[in-house]
C-alpha cells in the first residue's frame, strides 16, 4: 500500500505557475486549492507526494 505525506503551502496570486511548478519539480502532487483567510487574496494549497519506501519503513 502507498504511504502519503502531505503539505499546505500558501499561494500568492500572482505567483501561482511558479510555486506549483517546483513543489511538483519536487515530486508533490496537487490535491486541493482553497481559499486563504477571510479578507486574504491568497489561497491554500494542499499536496502529497508518495514516501518513499525506505522513510516509510524507518516510522
Amino acid at each position: 500500500m502507498t504511504k502519503w505525506e502531505y503539505a499546505t503551502i500558501p499561494l500568492l496570486t500572482h505567483a501561482t505557475k511558479a510555486i506549483l511548478d517546483q513543489w511538483g519539480a519536487d515530486g508533490w502532487e496537487l490535491v486541493q486549492v482553497i481559499p486563504g483567510p477571510t479578507g486574504s487574496e491568497n489561497l491554500v494549497a494542499y499536496l502529497k507526494r508518495p514516501i518513499e519506501e525506505s522513510a516509510a519503513v524507518q516510522n
